[in-house]
């Protein structure tokens, strides 16, 4: 149950905002400051503009490759010298904090990208996650529940990052294990010594995988069955599937650890002949359904299932809200453009309920006419960005 106040009123959870964002040879822009406000930022501008840029921007303040997921050197401004720099001024809870990262024009084509925390070269981006969580739902997401089993997982596996920072170490050092075995495979090595060490590190590192995804699941369902029954977005029901994360709960840690090493051993043969691996949580799906139908997510129209996106999104920002200790940032791509004014602004409500501060983006001023006075609204202009003149009858 989230803290309450001595009157039975819920806490608000602690806000954490970005104040100043700069950037410097960032796709489109070549070099700019933005002094931000907590709460609603809308940005509002053409298609091409440079809209969804600015969220990218800030989905860089978190482990990973961005909302877009693109090769950095693609994220470098073209006819740059190569490298492109990011970096907030952040307040919240856990005190004020600079975060720069980006990537050298000298190393622009490395894998990595460097981190840097009050001046200080970080070890990791993971130390990111110590002074804020970020949040994204884009356009690219519609298509979630009847796309891909990867993107599924994928979206699974950031919604756990935001709540347990050590997942995405866990996730690189399996990806790494299992590159090492499918490389040993490809090439018809025999090594059982060899095998036999990458299959434990991947028994150990893929059962903690499971076991994180099994357990945000269970939060995630507990959050979202506190949403109203018949409200704007509908509940969704989860489950996992997934030969790893179907047996959690029916065995002791060492025991699943020590059947999937047992799995890998005996596989070998079966995989070689494909040329990979063939089971562990890298093949497992998150299964979605409409709780109020009672229908499969993917078989849901086009507007129910964005709506259920929606839900499952707010309710893991709560819950990450709640866990972690301070609100997530919330970056919602062109989000007002497929929901009706009702679900527009409920979802607005929502988030100020949430005390979070929340990027949204979108081509018309007027589609936000409902957070007038609540919000900061912005003008994006080809490399430009400027405060936005109210329209008629509508005081921004």
């Amino acid at each position: 149950m989230p803290d309450q106040e001595p009157g039975g009123e819920r806490k608000r959870t602690p806000s954490t905002h970005i104040r100043k964002l700069t950037l410097t040879d960032f796709r489109n822009y070549a070099s700019l400051a933005l002094d931000l406000r907590p709460g609603a930022v809308v940005f509002t501008g053409d298609n091409g503009a440079g809209k969804t840029n600015l969220l990218e921007a800030i989905s860089f303040l978190t482990p990973g490759r961005g909302l877009r997921r693109a090769p950095y050197p693609d994220v470098a401004r073209e006819g740059s010298a190569g490298g492109f720099a990011v970096h907030a001024g952040i307040e919240g809870s856990f005190g004020d904090v600079e975060i720069g990262t980006g990537t050298a024009p000298e190393a622009a084509n490395e894998a990595g990208r460097r981190v840097r925390i009050n001046g200080a070269n970080a070890k990791s981006a993971d130390e990111m996650l110590d002074w804020l969580r970020v949040v994204w739902l884009t356009p690219s997401m519609d298509a979630l529940f009847t796309g891909p089993t990867g993107d599924r997982r994928r979206f699974l596996d950031r919604l756990v990052l935001a709540i347990d920072p050590a997942h995405g170490q866990r996730a690189l050092d399996y990806e790494k294990a299992m590159r090492g075995r499918n490389r040993l495979l490809s090439e018809d090595r025999r090594d059982t010594a060899w095998f036999d060490a990458i299959e434990i590190q991947m028994a150990e590192t893929g059962a903690a995988i499971a076991a994180a995804r099994v357990e945000m699941v269970r939060l995630l369902t507990a959050m979202i069955g506190r949403m109203p029954e018949t409200g704007p977005f509908p509940q969704a029901e989860l489950a996992l599937s997934g030969t790893l994360e179907e047996s959690i709960g029916n065995m002791p840690a060492v025991e699943l650890e020590e059947r999937f090493r047992q799995a890998l051993a005996s596989g070998r043969d079966r995989d070689r002949a494909a040329g990979r691996t063939l089971e562990g949580p890298h093949r497992s799906d998150l299964l979605v359904r409409h709780r109020p139908k009672s229908m499969p997510a993917e078989l849901c129209s086009t507007g129910e299932q964005k709506a259920l996106l929606v839900g499952i999104v707010i309710s893991h920002a709560r819950l990450t809200g709640e866990m972690a200790g301070a609100a997530p940032i919330l970056l919602l791509d062109e989000i007002a453009a497929h929901l009706d004014a009702g679900r527009r602004a409920a979802l607005f409500e929502i988030l100020e309920e949430l005390n979070c501060q929340a990027f949204m983006t979108g081509t018309e001023a007027s589609l936000f006419s409902s957070l007038a006075g609540r919000a900061q609204f912005l003008t994006v202009d080809h490399g430009s960005v400027r405060a936005t003149v109210a329209p008629d009858g509508m005081d921004l």
